[in-house]
């Protein structure tokens, strides 16, 4: 390395190190100087076999060996497929969804009864592709899908492993396929559901999704009677994705679009959070968290639909939390209600968020612009390579002999 290279590193390494300080100075100013870690709070779940007043605490049980769990999972009776439509008919939206799952429900129950009565059955892929925008409730399919194919007896254990490229692609030749192995292994007599599924498909030599969809369809074609395999993600790329490869065009070809929900929708969903954490809003609040809602979805992709709205609920507790923190004498309404107010401040938050990301965006493009113009800089800059620079006058070269 030249001096003129070593100069430029040296540039370079100053900018990226006044990037991340820049950037760790204003997460900072936003969500304070990290400290301990504490346990997050996830949701309340009730008791299961635990103490009860009066009684004496039973004993804590030990941990099952792989294959009594695995016979525990087998030997749970089926849920009621009748009550399992009417949990998708509850969900919020998802109308097309919706239609082609009942279709799929009176398929597979036709298929069955020709079988149990000796006629001939056309063969039937349960293999499905879901695609769509992020948040708009294809995992929440896949979980609802495995429990009606066990329902209607296409599938012994009716669990669902979810994973994505990381989960079964590896770093070195032949580590791929044991990974990929090992988790439909785990997925046999469920369904195994890929999110970002169009990751598998390597544009290098060296990458090894493709022996990761190699392993699948293989694992597909074996363990057909015990195995469903959901593939999901962005419209035109999961188009892509199944049409690059004639195995996964002839094992896929159930096809469920997730449309983003409307404003509508997703007040719904909002509202069934609240319902579900015992909260209420105020007349004002719910005006202003429609348009708080409407004003946040100019993206469905970067909002994320449902995760958006769930993001939403979440900054309205905070609100509400630092509101009631300064408050005395604090009722059991006043936890119940969500205001105006905490929609205001979740509102602001959410645009400081927003404010400052995009800072760091301007910040980061500001740097890349700044490495591009010294290396374009850096390739105009003329170096002699054959002439050393001396501090004194250069000598005349000497006159060349005659021959």
């Amino acid at each position: 390395m030249d001096n003129r290279d070593e100069i430029i590193q040296t540039q370079m390494d100053l900018i990226s190190t006044l990037v991340n300080n820049n950037l760790r100075s204003m997460a900072n100013d936003i969500w304070g100087v990290p400290g301990p870690k504490s346990p997050t709070p996830g949701p309340s779940k009730k008791p299961v076999d635990g103490p009860q007043p009066g009684k004496t605490p039973a004993p804590a049980a030990e941990a099952k060996p792989a294959d009594v769990q695995q016979a525990a999972e087998e030997e749970t009776p089926p849920e009621n497929i009748e009550d399992l439509k009417k949990e998708l008919d509850e969900l919020i939206g998802l109308k097309g969804v919706k239609r082609e799952v009942n279709n799929l429900i009176n398929t597979v129950t036709i298929y069955k009864l020709r079988r149990e009565n000796g006629l001939k059955t056309v063969d039937m892929s349960l293999h499905m592709v879901f695609s769509g925008n992020p948040g708009t409730g294809k995992t929440m399919i896949a979980r609802l899908m495995s429990r009606i194919y066990k329902s209607l007896g296409m599938l012994k254990k009716g669990h669902l492993v979810e994973v994505d490229r990381s989960g079964l692609v590896a770093g070195y030749v032949g580590q791929t396929a044991t990974k990929t192995s090992a988790v439909i292994e785990k997925a046999l007599g469920g369904v195994l559901f890929i999110d970002e599924a169009y990751a598998l498909n390597g544009k290098t030599e060296n990458d090894f999704g493709q022996e990761a969809i190699d392993t699948l369809l293989k694992a597909m074609e074996d363990h057909r009677e015990d195995l469903v395999v959901i593939v999901a993600g962005y419209d035109g790329l999961m188009d892509q994705f199944i049409h690059s490869n004639p195995g996964l065009e002839s094992r896929f070809n159930r096809y469920l679009h997730f449309d983003d929900y409307t404003a509508e929708e997703m007040m719904g969903i909002l509202d069934l959070q609240l319902k579900k954490g015992q909260y209420v809003l105020t007349e004002q609040a719910r005006k202003d968290v429609a348009d708080y809602i409407a004003a946040a979805n100019t993206s469905s992709i970067a909002f994320g639909n449902g995760r958006g709205v769930r993001n939403i609920f979440e900054r309205l507790l905070v609100a509400q939390a630092n509101r009631l923190a300064q408050a005395s004498d604090i009722t059991k309404d006043d936890l119940m209600t969500i205001t105006e107010a905490d929609v205001a401040a979740a509102r602001s938050t959410d645009e400081k968020i927003l404010a400052a990301e995009k800072a760091q965006q301007e910040l980061i493009q500001s740097a890349e612009d700044t490495l591009a113009e010294l290396q374009r800089l850096a390739r105009n800059v003329p170096v002699n390579l054959k002439k050393p620079v001396s501090d004194g006058p250069e000598e005349p070269d000497a006159p060349e002999a005659d021959a």
